[in-house]
């Protein structure tokens, strides 16, 4: 069996900790940030995690 490539695009946007967990950024907060409200903006500015099979598949991408 030849080795899996890592897919690219995930690897720069996806981080995995060390118990596991897949970790991304929020989407939303680049542009037209002047109509989001302040809480908005800081609950979008936190990293979130992603469960279940989302995470599964990240993982199959990455080669975890």
């Amino acid at each position: 069996m030849p080795k899996l490539k890592t897919h690219s695009g995930t690897k720069k946007r996806v981080r995995i900790t060390k118990t596991g967990k897949v970790m991304h950024r929020h989407t939303r907060l680049n542009h037209f940030l002047q109509k989001k409200r302040e809480s908005r903006k800081r609950r979008l500015s936190r990293t979130g995690t992603l469960t279940g099979q989302q995470a599964k598949n990240i993982k199959r991408k990455l080669g975890v």
